[in-house]
């Protein structure tokens, strides 16, 4: 899991994992949610793997564009 860098200190997320279809968001809280390609679609999937690399602005993404979308709940 990558380190979220989170320029503007504002997130609840604390890192990341991407691969081919989907992106793992780990959350200050401890909660991890796998969003897929098949449950957000794959161009939000696109844009979160790119706001995940930039650190801003994936904790926003996900409350307004896909917040219950997710795959799976890890913790």
């Amino acid at each position: 899991m990558q380190h979220y860098r989170d320029s503007d200190h504002d997130s609840g997320i604390s890192g990341f994992e991407d691969g081919p279809d989907f992106i793992r968001v780990a959350f200050k809280d401890g909660a991890v949610y796998r969003y897929t390609d098949t449950s957000a679609g794959s161009a939000n999937i696109r844009e979160m793997k790119r706001l995940a690399a930039s650190g801003d602005g994936l904790n926003a993404f996900i409350n307004t564009q896909v917040k219950r979308r997710y795959a799976q709940k890890e913790r």
